[in-house]
């Protein structure tokens, strides 16, 4: 086994959920998570040179699950009796032509990305929801 362990260059930590590619600094490629059994670490070695080092984290793989959520069916039709939101009657609703709707901008993380705002319309029998 090489005494010498992998660059700092070639670790990048950006955080909890990143694990990056690790290279050979014998002959540039990709070194493989091994397991020395007998002294229980994880290693990092080539399978071209036969390069080992010592792994500086037990994290190997990183699997991120993320799903839309449909923000127009979360919001709760009762806003409508809130006398704290604003009205308009410039947005007509798409599904039943009532002119009166309620409107707010949304609380959630996509908010940051672009200002949106959502309408809820104001006839009891419709309720329906959504933006522009």
């Amino acid at each position: 086994m090489s005494s010498r362990k992998a660059s700092t260059y070639e670790v990048r930590d950006e955080g909890p959920g990143y694990v990056g590619i690790i290279f050979c600094p014998e002959c540039n490629n990709m070194l493989y998570p091994r397991e020395d059994k007998e002294n229980k670490i994880l290693l990092y070695g080539c399978r071209n040179c036969d390069y080992k080092s010592i792994a500086s984290r037990s994290c190997i793989y990183v699997n991120k699950l993320t799903h839309d959520i449909d923000e127009i069916k979360l919001i709760n039709p009762d806003v409508i009796s809130d006398p704290t939101l604003p009205q308009t009657e410039e947005h007509p609703c798409p599904k039943c032509a009532e002119t009166e709707a309620v409107f707010f901008q949304s609380q959630t993380r996509r908010a940051e990305d672009e200002m949106r705002l959502y309408y809820v319309c104001k006839n009891r029998k419709c309720l329906n929801r959504w933006t522009e």
